[in-house]
Order: C-alpha cells, then structure tokens, then sequence
C-alpha cells in the first residue's frame, strides 16, 4: 500500500521518494525483515490502569481473541505525552462501554519496534541536549521541531519506514475500532489493512509528522483544524488539503475521571483559596527528563515559600530518579524535610484521597519506575492540586488551572499561546525571573486565580474537554 508517493493527492518528487526507500531499507538491513512472520498476541491486565479495565497487549504463540466491544489504542512511548493521551482514550472508552486493550508499538520484539526505539533514543537525547546547549537549540532543535517536521517530504519517508510495522497488526480483525494517539501507529494499522482507524494529532502546530492518510484524524483547536485541512505550510508550494471525512476537531483529549469531576474539584479549589489553606502546586517532570535547569531553578523560589507554609509543593519525578538525586545535590537532605512515594503507588494513591478534602504535606515527592504509575500519578494529583506547572506539552489540554515553564522544543509554543488564550492557563514564562513574577501575581491576586479557575469550569460547560469520548466514538462508527 503505497503511501509514500502521493500524500493527499499531492505527488512527490522522485528524490524524496527514492530517499524514503533508502531509509527503510536502512533499516531492514539494521533490525532484520520480518515481514512473512506471524505474530501474535495476548491480553494481560495492566494494574495501574485497572479501573479503566485497560489490558496489555504481549506477544504469544497463540491468536489472539477479543470481545465485540474492544477498543485498540495504538501508541508509544515518546516522553509521557503520548501515553498520557492513550490513557485519555482508554478512560473514555470504558467510559462508553469499550474495553480497552494497549497496543504499545514500540514495545514487541520486532522489526518495526526496534526502528520506533531507536528513533525514540535519538529523540530524547536530542531533547536533553537542546537545554543544555543554546547553539544546538537554536540552530538544529527548534528548527526542527518546528519546521522539520512540518514537511510533506518528512511525512513520506516515515510512511515508508511503516510498512515495516504492518506485520504485528495481522490478529486484529480489519474493522477493529483502533485510537492511535502518535501517527505512527496509525500509519501501522492502515498499512495492515484496517478501515476503523483515528488518528489522534497532538499538540497545537500543524506538522505533516502527524499525518496518516487512510485514517480519520482527530485534533484539539482550531488552529491545528485549519492547518491541518489545507496543509498549510507543509511545502513551499500551496498543496490540496485533506479531503472530506479526513480530519474532524473533537476538542481536548481528558480522561474520564477528570472531565466528571471538574465541578467537584474546581469547588474544593475554590474552597481552599478562600480558606487561606496553602496553595498547592504540582511540578512534574517530562518523560523525556528534559528541563532540568528549568526545574532545578524554580526549588529556589518554592521550597521557601513550602517551608512557610504558604505553599504545598508536590514533585513528580516521573521514572527520573536521577532528577531528585540533582535536587538533593542542590539541596542536602531534602528527602528526609519530605513526605515520599518512590514505588509506593498504592500508598501515594490513599494519600491522595486522604487530602482530596483534608490538609496535605508542605512537600510531597512522587516518583515510580513503572511507567503506568509514572505517568498516571500526575493524573492522579492533577485532582487535588490548585496550580500544575508544566512545560505547554499534552498537559496544556488538562482541566486544571497552569502555569508554564518554557517550552522544549518549538512545536510547543502554540500549545503555550493556545492555553493562555483559551483561559484556563496562564502564560508561558522563558525565564527564571519572568516565572517568579508570574507566581507572585497567582499567590498574591486571589482575583486572579480565581478567574482562571472560573474559566476551566465554563470550558467543561462547552464540551471543550471531551475530545477523547468523540475520538472513540469517530472509531467505532468508522469511515
């Protein structure tokens, strides 16, 4: 199946497509062909996620079976965002009464995960790098993320290199309903034949990296809908758009156990704030592990104000130990000033409930080296804080009132504009002092809070945050 040479209806040219076989074979001759092998797979249960009945999928020597109402969500591991719209999707497919089953690409022994791993490395690296140097940021880093990635030629060769994952889909019957929530696993499930596929597009800039023609695609805004629709941007010459049926915007992908209680949550806030109760504030880090001067250098201004008890500081270092051992570097001893969950999830998920309407610790320190827990346990605190600060990554779409550090990486910037727009957020701060002076106003402008947090219960209203019900719902109806 061919998707390399015409994207759209737009013909690529002959350097481009020769580029793209290269690359593939690149990596066939790297990682193997295993294009004739029969995989299969089994369901196992993923405890973290069981309350939204999600189950894994593994490789097995038997075929795999699945009930009428199953649900696909495609995905892979790329810092924690993707995962935690996977996450979005599988809560409100249980929601609406679909089992979930997590199909993790890049996750098998096979050709077509190795190639995903090994991009994922580079990336990662590349993203630690780029806030650590300022010349590779500049110069290579933003470019790229931003521009490209934009490229009609950069979405062909991945279409190539695609193929290659087409073998682990061969147990899934053709019109399973399959959410993917990175373009890679959509690109995989087309390829492999099947007709009941969403491609769910992160982010808020337009980048043809996104596109995965064959499938339905989904976006959050508006902005990204008409980027998206006439492709704008994504060569130098205007290009026919996507056609009808091709691209809906459903709105934010929030899980379902977020969007339910945003009234609930945002009274206790608001209860709070009135109270005089120290503010919390959660600051979480990437999946990526990148931003650590950007998080090392916000301690100076919070731990003080926690110390005082004006704050409640809560620090999810994800599966990044060795962010905390850095801090400890900085600040001797700061486990034991500290209320800690290191690969206590279910202790940290009764502390949790235990401070929904209680009083909770000056400082908290979260980190877990499942990846579920990792990524989930900010889901999780998102309930019970008052103020998130994030980088304007999938977390810009959260219902929750945020504040954010600089971006990493360019694609982010529209994320940052977009939240601070819509309401719920407030701007994105480059810089130390900036962010400083925006805290100050938050914890000292109660007005001004409290208008942010006004806004994330209008936007429930509206529908804004049930992007991942209509994603799932495009899936099981199909094209």
């Amino acid at each position: 199946m061919d998707k390399t040479s015409v994207i759209f209806g737009n013909q690529l040219d002959k350097k481009t497509i020769k580029a793209a076989a290269k690359g593939k074979a690149k990596y066939v001759k790297k990682f193997g062909d295993d294009s004739k092998k029969e995989y299969h797979l089994a369901a196992t249960p993923v405890k973290t996620l069981s309350f939204m009945g999600v189950n894994n999928l593994v490789l097995s020597d038997k075929p795999l079976k699945l009930p009428e109402n199953a649900v696909i969500i495609g995905n892979i591991r790329m810092g924690f965002g993707h995962y935690r719209i996977s996450m979005a999707m599988a809560s409100a497919a249980k929601a609406l009464g679909y089992e979930p089953y997590w199909f993790d690409l890049a996750s098998f022994d096979a050709t077509g995960s190795k190639v995903i791993r090994s991009q994922n490395d580079l990336y990662s690296l590349a993203s630690k790098i780029s806030q650590k140097s300022r010349l590779f940021n500049h110069f290579v880093w933003e470019p790229l993320n931003c521009e490209g990635f934009r490229k009609l030629t950069y979405n062909a060769k991945d279409q190539k290199t695609a193929e290659l994952f087409a073998p682990l889909y061969r147990d899934f019957p053709k019109d399973i309903p399959f959410v993917a929530t990175h373009a890679w696993p959509s690109q995989g499930a087309v390829h492999a034949g099947l007709t009941h596929v969403v491609n769910a597009i992160p982010d808020n800039w337009p980048m043809a990296l996104h596109l995965s023609e064959g499938a339905t695609h989904v976006v959050q805004t508006p902005f990204a809908y008409a980027g998206y629709k006439r492709l704008n941007g994504f060569a130098k010459k205007p290009l026919k758009g996507m056609g009808e049926g091709d691209l809906y915007r459903v709105g934010h992908y929030v899980d379902h156990e977020l969007v339910s209680n945003v009234e609930k949550d945002c009274e206790l806030r608001r209860k709070r704030v009135e109270e005089g109760k120290p503010f919390r504030i959660l600051l979480s880090v990437g999946g990526a592990g990148a931003g650590e001067k950007q998080f090392l250098a916000l301690m100076d201004k919070l731990l003080p104000l926690a110390k005082e008890g004006k704050v409640s500081l809560f620090l999810n270092f994800g599966d990044h130990l060795s962010m905390l051992e850095k801090l400890e570097e900085k600040i001797p001893g700061l486990r034991k000033e500290a209320k800690c969950f290191f690969d206590k999830y279910d202790e940290f998920l009764d502390y949790v409930e235990k401070i929904r309407e209680g009083d909770s610790d000056k400082l908290v320190l979260v980190e877990n080296k499942d990846i579920f827990e990792a990524v989930y346990s900010t889901n999780a605190l998102m309930r019970v804080i008052d103020l998130l600060i994030t980088k304007p990554s999938e977390l810009v779409f959260y219902p929750v009132p945020k504040l954010f550090q600089r971006h990493i990486g360019g694609h982010e910037v529209y994320g940052g504009i977009y939240g601070k727009e819509l309401g719920d957020a407030f701007e994105e701060c480059p810089d130390v002092k900036s962010m400083n002076a925006m805290l100050d106003s938050i914890l000292g402008d109660k007005e001004l809070y409290l208008s942010v947090l006004n806004r994330v219960e209008e936007l429930k209203k509206q529908g804004v945050y049930d992007g991942a019900y209509e994603a799932v719902k495009l899936a099981v109806k199909g094209r």
